[in-house]
């Protein structure tokens, strides 16, 4: 079996414009106030701000916000090889609370990919740099491309 050789220029680029389509069709991550700080092939990192409206009743931040900013920089960093590409499982270890104003910065690297699945891992950091979480997910390739080779999204 051969292995096709992948010019890493074109594959960081084509990285940084699926982050950018996706982002822009993304609603969910905008509201929350993520932004996409870096992309390249298998990797993506997002940061939040914890607002006032993201606290729980421990004046922490809710699990869920942290869940989701994870989940969002695991979704660019498995579709960012342009194949359109979803969650099929996750878990996610809490392990001290994100406070109001703290910037988390979420970091989603592939570690495999095998066939149409791939696993990835995340580690969610606070502007200390200490980890607020860990997640990991396992993604499934359902067919077709992010952006047609045109560069419109498909």
């Amino acid at each position: 079996m051969h292995k096709v050789a992948i010019d890493p220029q074109a594959a960081q680029a084509l990285a940084e414009a699926v982050g950018e389509a996706l982002f822009a069709r993304d609603p969910a991550s905008k509201a929350l106030g993520m932004h996409i700080a870096e992309m390249r092939p298998g990797y993506a990192r997002m940061t939040m701000t914890i607002r006032a409206d993201m606290l729980n009743g421990h004046q922490s931040c809710h699990g869920g916000f942290i869940f989701t900013l994870a989940d969002s920089a695991f979704a660019f960093a498995c579709n960012s090889h342009n194949l359109n590409t979803v969650g099929a499982a996750c878990t996610i270890d809490y392990l001290v609370p994100g406070r109001l104003g703290d910037v988390l910065t979420a970091e989603a690297v592939e570690q495999v990919q095998a066939g149409r699945s791939g696993v990835y891992d995340v580690t969610i950091r606070n502007q200390e740099d200490r980890i607020i979480a860990l997640f990991r997910g396992k993604s499934h390739r359902v067919g077709g491309e992010v952006l047609s080779s045109s560069g419109n999204l498909v």
